[in-house]
């Protein structure tokens, strides 16, 4: 086998494994950064992002790369006994389900990321691929038309140079022949069947099978018009031939790609779902180990915390928060997992009682908290309740959490009439707002424009929230400025008109 150097393949690979070492060398440089000025317990998340950034832009091989790297650095640099690779007992916990908990986000980042990259390469080259063949089958009924003429017994008597084009044989050559002998036509069903609808409708339209003077089989579009004499007796027929033999062997590629983007994209949709069953499975098997280090880790607290000192102290509560924070994100997980999973119950949603429960939810979270609410007229929607009210619960929260740093938040929940979009709903605050040119990352999973020191939170609840909407047939999107607050805005349409 010949194996060749391919420059652009090597480029990428580097850029890869450059990617997972950047990014660990930055998240690790952070890290100690904030730790020299007392800002702890960052590195976790941070050497996390880094995993997933790389699994996501760079391959399941640059995560791998980025999972050691990341292991080395969390055990050498935040791990007690520092600067060194060793692990304590009471550590080992802790840096087990770090390693554990890397590796799944790398892969599940990785692998999610190969599918949609695969499922819109495939849909793009095989919607590019069936546009293309269908432009050429139409421009084939651009064609001249063969026309020629024969008599009641099958003579032709006129040959047109259409018909010498098409076919190959001359006017000299074909006039006077049996017209059916000549070409070998191939009728669609009985010739005699044919010429009484002929005769009675006086014309007939259909596709029939020719060979040319070099034998080459033809499938032509073929009308036949019947002339009758000045008695009305049947005197010839005029039959004009249209050489469709392209526009059918195109016709028949564009449904043999049609089934095969149908296949491709039925393979990719069962792909997807059993992703997600594994998402579901791996981060519900996840629970057990977890609850297990969070209850040992408790036990170990109470039970020792006469004999810790201030430093020990201070590592197990680490611990627990870290196993708190990862419960959290598997919980995450699961929701976002099952969104996919669960069958839609599609029903009538006041959306007022729905803002009105959300907010009784919330109520703990906003304690504390000056807000100055304003609810709107809500129309009602047509869908699945619960998945509504979760998304809602996402987005109000969210909007909640930003306001956090005003001296009096102001949130808004109201209505606009989209045109096309139909209703649209919008929950708009005064926060912190973010950036519109990283828009694009606010939907993706793990994706945070804001440190998770500032504003807590898992990168997946706007994930949750546009599957929500998708599987509604609805879109989302959002308008923002830099400290200049954030509006969403969502659509659903309604299915039953």
């Amino acid at each position: 086998m010949d194996h060749k150097f391919s420059p652009r393949k090597s480029l990428s690979t580097l850029q890869s494994y450059g990617l997972a070492v950047a990014s660990v060398a930055l998240a690790t440089v952070v890290a100690l950064g904030l730790w020299h000025y007392d800002v702890r317990n960052v590195a976790y998340p941070l050497f996390l992002f880094a995993i997933a950034l790389t699994a996501w832009n760079g391959g399941g091989w640059a995560a791998v790369v980025a999972v050691v790297l990341s292991s080395l650095s969390f055990n050498y640099f935040f791990t007690e006994p520092y600067y060194s690779f060793y692990v304590t007992p009471a550590e080992l916990p802790r840096y087990i389900a770090f390693i554990l908990f890397a590796l799944l986000v790398s892969w599940f980042s990785a692998v999610r990321r190969r599918v949609e990259q695969e499922l819109l390469r495939s849909r793009d080259d095989l919607q590019r691929e069936v546009a293309e063949r269908t432009q050429q089958a139409s421009l084939l009924n651009l064609t001249h038309d063969t026309i020629f003429v024969r008599d009641m017994e099958d003579k032709i008597i006129y040959w047109n140079r259409g018909a010498q084009e098409l076919y190959g044989w001359s006017p000299e050559e074909a006039i006077g022949r049996h017209a059916h002998q000549l070409l070998y036509t191939v009728f669609p069903m009985p010739a005699d069947a044919i010429l009484v609808e002929l005769l009675s409708a006086e014309r007939w339209e259909g596709e029939l099978g020719k060979r040319t003077a070099d034998g080459t089989p033809v499938i032509v579009a073929s009308r036949w018009s019947l002339r009758r004499d000045e008695l009305g007796q049947p005197a010839a027929i005029l039959e004009t031939n249209n050489d469709i033999t392209e526009r059918k062997r195109r016709e028949d590629e564009i449904g043999n790609l049609n089934r095969e983007l149908g296949a491709r994209t039925s393979e990719l949709e069962t792909i997807n779902k059993e992703l997600e069953a594994f998402a579901y499975s791996v981060s519900h098997d996840l629970r057990a180990p977890l609850r297990h280090i969070a209850g040992y880790a408790e036990l170990l607290q109470k039970n020792t915390s006469a004999v810790l000192d201030e430093k020990g102290r201070r590592y197990m509560t680490t611990i627990l928060e870290a196993a708190k924070r990862m419960g959290n994100l598997i919980d995450d997980l699961l929701a976002f997992s099952r969104i996919g999973r669960t069958e839609a119950r599609n029903t009538t949603v006041r959306m007022e009682e729905v803002v009105e429960e959300v907010l009784k939810e919330l109520q703990q979270e906003t304690d504390g908290h000056t807000i100055a609410w304003k609810i709107d007229k809500l129309p009602d929607l047509y869908g699945d309740r619960s998945m509504l009210k979760l998304a809602m619960v996402n987005l109000v929260s969210n909007a909640v959490k930003f306001t956090r740093t005003r001296p009096k938040a102001e949130i808004e929940i109201g209505c606009t009439d989209g045109k096309a979009d139909g209703a649209v709903l919008f929950i708009r605050d005064n926060g912190v707002g973010f950036d519109m040119k990283y828009s694009n990352k606010l939907f993706g999973v793990f994706q945070r424009l804001h440190a998770a020191e500032a504003f807590e939170g898992t990168g997946i609840g706007l994930a949750t929230v546009q599957r929500i909407i998708h599987r509604h047939g609805g879109r989302i999107w959002a308008e923002a400025a830099v400290d200049g607050g954030a509006t969403f805005f969502f659509s659903v349409p309604d299915r039953r008109k």
